[in-house]
C-alpha cells in the first residue's frame, strides 16, 4: 500500500482541480492506497495564504500589468531569490505535515509545493517519490527550481518537454500526458436529452460562452461579445455561463431580457454539467485557464480566447493560436469581424477541430496515475 500526499495551492482554480481529479481517480481505481489532499500554503500559514491569494486576485484584476511583471521577473533575478529564500523558511513547517503523513509518494500541482518538497529532499529531510504536474501550456522556471530532486514531471504537450530538456532536465523523467481533468469527459452523453434539458434546439450551432471569470476581467468586452452573438448571429444559440460572478450574471440576464432573446440564449450561473454542455457545443468562448483549455481540447472544441490574465494565461493563448486551435480576441480587434470569421466558416471550424486531434488527451488523469503508481 502507498500513502499518497497531494499538495496544491489556491492561486486560481486549475491547481486544485488537477489535484481533485488525481485524488478521485486514485480512490476509485487504486483502493488499496491511501490518499490525502492538502493546500500547502494554507497549511503553512492561513494568514499568508489569505494575503498572497488576495494579492494575486487583486493584482490580476486591477493591475494586470503589474502581475505580468511579477510573473516574468519571478523566473530570474531578485524576485526569484526572494521566492526561493521564502520557500526555504516555509518548507520547515511543511516538513511537519510530511513527517506526520509519512507518504511514500508526494504529488504536487503547484510550483510552491514542488520547490518546498524538492528542497526538503535535497537537504535529506525526506526520501519519498515526488511527482509534479504542470497545469499550464508553457514552462515557468519556478516549477524547475529543484528539478534534480523531482522524480517525475507531467506536462501538457511535447513542446514543453523539449523546453525542459533544453534547460537540462533529464528527458527520462518528463511525461507528455496532458493536464488532469475529470473522468466525466470520457463519458458518452445523449445529445438530444441534453439539448432538451437546457431548452436548446437540435440542428443549430451552439456556442458555449464562459463569461464570468474569477477575476471579473473585461466586463465591457464580455458584454459586447454577448450582444454581438445575439444581434449578428440569428442562426446560432448560446449558453452563457457567468459562474460565481454575480455582477456578470445580472448583466447577462439584462442583455437577454432587453433583446428578447431568451429563446436563443440560456444564462447559467455555476454548473456541474460542463462535460455535457461541451459535448453538444460547436465552439467555446473562454479565458485560457489551464483547466478550461484542457477540457475544451478534450471535447474537440475550437476556442475563441478572451481576457487572459497576463503571464501564464497569455502564454496559453499564444500557444493555442500557434497550434491553430484557438483565436485570441485582443483588445483592439473588431469583435464582430473576428466572430464572423469563425462562426460563419464551417471550413475554419473544421480546420481547428482537426488541429485539436494532435493535442487532446482524454486519458490524461489515468495516464498520470498509472505512471506514478506502477511498480
Amino acid at each position: 500500500m502507498d500513502k499518497i500526499l497531494i499538495l496544491y495551492g489556491s492561486y486560481g482554480g486549475g491547481h486544485k482541480s488537477a489535484a481533485n481529479a488525481i485524488k478521485k481517480y486514485i480512490e476509485e481505481n487504486y483502493k488499496e492506497n491511501q490518499v490525502e489532499m492538502v493546500d500547502c500554503v494554507e497549511y503553512i500559514s492561513k494568514i499568508l495564504n489569505k494575503l498572497t491569494t488576495g494579492a494575486y486576485n487583486q493584482m490580476a484584476k486591477k493591475a494586470p500589468w503589474a502581475w505580468k511583471r511579477v510573473y516574468f521577473n519571478s523566473e530570474k533575478g531578485l524576485l526569484s531569490k526572494i521566492s526561493n529564500g521564502t520557500n526555504a523558511l516555509l518548507s520547515k513547517k511543511l516538513l511537519h505535515l510530511i513527517e506526520k503523513e509519512n507518504p511514500s509518494i508526494i504529488i504536487s500541482t503547484h510550483p510552491f509545493a514542488t520547490q518546498m518538497t524538492g528542497r526538503l529532499k535535497r537537504k535529506g529531510k525526506i526520501k519519498c517519490q515526488i511527482a509534479t504536474i504542470l497545469t499550464d501550456f508553457e514552462i515557468h522556471n519556478q516549477w524547475l527550481q529543484e528539478s534534480g530532486f523531482i522524480d517525475k514531471y507531467f506536462v501538457a504537450h511535447s513542446g514543453m518537454k523539449e523546453s525542459m530538456i533544453k534547460k537540462q532536465i533529464d528527458s527520462n523523467k518528463i511525461y507528455v500526458t496532458g493536464i488532469p481533468m475529470s473522468e466525466r469527459f470520457l463519458e458518452t452523453f445523449d445529445r438530444k436529452f441534453i439539448l432538451n434539458e437546457f431548452g436548446l434546439e437540435d440542428g443549430k450551432k451552439t456556442v458555449l460562452f464562459f463569461g464570468g471569470g474569477e477575476m471579473g476581467l473585461g466586463k465591457d468586452k464580455t458584454c459586447e461579445i454577448l450582444k454581438i452573438l445575439i444581434e449578428e448571429f440569428p442562426q446560432i444559440q448560446t449558453v452563457a455561463i457567468s459562474g460565481k460572478n454575480e455582477v456578470m450574471n445580472k448583466e447577462f440576464n439584462k442583455i437577454v431580457d432587453d433583446s428578447n432573446s431568451v429563446h436563443k440564449v440560456k444564462v447559467l450561473d455555476y454548473t456541474k454539467k460542463v462535460p455535457e454542455l461541451m459535448s453538444i457545443s460547436n465552439l467555446v468562448i473562454t479565458k485560457p485557464g489551464g483547466l478550461t483549455t484542457t477540457e475544451s481540447l478534450a471535447s474537440g472544441l475550437p476556442m475563441i480566447i478572451i481576457n487572459p490574465i497576463p503571464g501564464q494565461e497569455e502564454q496559453n493563448a499564444q500557444f493555442l493560436e500557434k497550434r491553430g486551435v484557438g483565436v485570441w480576441l485582443k483588445k483592439d480587434d473588431n469583435v464582430k469581424n473576428v466572430l464572423k470569421s469563425i462562426i460563419n466558416s464551417d471550413e475554419k471550424l473544421e480546420e481547428m477541430k482537426n488541429n485539436i486531434k494532435g493535442l487532446a488527451n482524454k486519458t490524461s488523469t489515468k495516464d498520470i496515475c498509472e505512471t506514478i503508481l506502477k511498480k
